[in-house]
């Protein structure tokens, strides 16, 4: 199990542009169990929303994001609400929210940070991967997450190292940042390349004190 905990209002309403329309996804898997994903959780989320001047286009549940064999069933049942919509808006785990950007061709926001739980990653057998690093950046770069896809974690962009699309520690491996500026190109994003995203708080990569004495520390321990 993944533990999430909501971004933010203020900071989601700072990626959304005027005029953007949304169409919202969350998971009755893990992050309904935390009060974060859960149909309460998108109806409230598209009420905010909607508040704000930011137009729904439509909204969906899925039992297991990560199934994406179900996801992909369920988010073809709203094709035409997901087209209508400029962004995809997750409430989910990282690894939720990767797996929609890898089905649908939209950009993808996650609305839920992924709590770590002193290295508890779940049960998941497919590419994607979460860190838990307590600031999910997904938005910024197209579905695709710098911090496990690059082999030296770095948020601001690639190394010098890399060559001919290959990492330089794992020359059998993509380097992270390639497969995030094709995204982003395919994506029509490339400007988010010039936002310079913060510095990392390695303080949010470690198990909390309250995580540590939670009811779900227990379960994932």
């Amino acid at each position: 199990m993944l533990i999430t905990e909501l971004k933010p209002y203020e900071e989601v309403l700072e990626l959304l542009n005027e005029g953007e329309k949304v169409f919202l996804v969350g998971c009755t898997g893990c992050a309904e169990v935390c009060a974060t994903g859960g149909e309460a959780q998108v109806l409230e989320t598209a009420e905010q929303l909607g508040k704000s001047g930011i137009e729904v286009t439509g909204s969906t549940t899925i039992d297991f994001l990560c199934n994406k064999a179900l996801a992909a069933i369920r988010l073809s049942r709203s094709r035409d609400a997901i087209q209508k919509a400029d962004k995809i808006l997750i409430l989910s785990c990282g690894i939720g929210v990767q797996a929609v950007s890898n089905m649908v061709v939209k950009p993808v926001m996650p609305l839920c940070n992924t709590v770590n739980t002193g290295g508890m990653q779940g049960l998941w057998f497919a590419e994607e991967r979460c860190e838990q690093c307590g600031d999910c950046l997904l938005e910024m770069t197209g579905g695709i997450c710098p911090v496990t896809t690059c082999t030296k974690h770095l948020v601001n962009g690639p190394c010098g190292g890399a060559k001919d699309g290959k990492c330089e520690v794992d020359k059998e491996k993509d380097c992270g940042w390639v497969l995030i500026y094709e995204r982003l190109k395919e994506l029509g994003r490339l400007e988010n390349l010039r936002r310079k995203i913060k510095p990392p708080d390695y303080s949010r990569r470690e198990a909390s004190a309250g995580m540590r004495k939670s009811r779900f520390w227990a379960m994932v321990e």
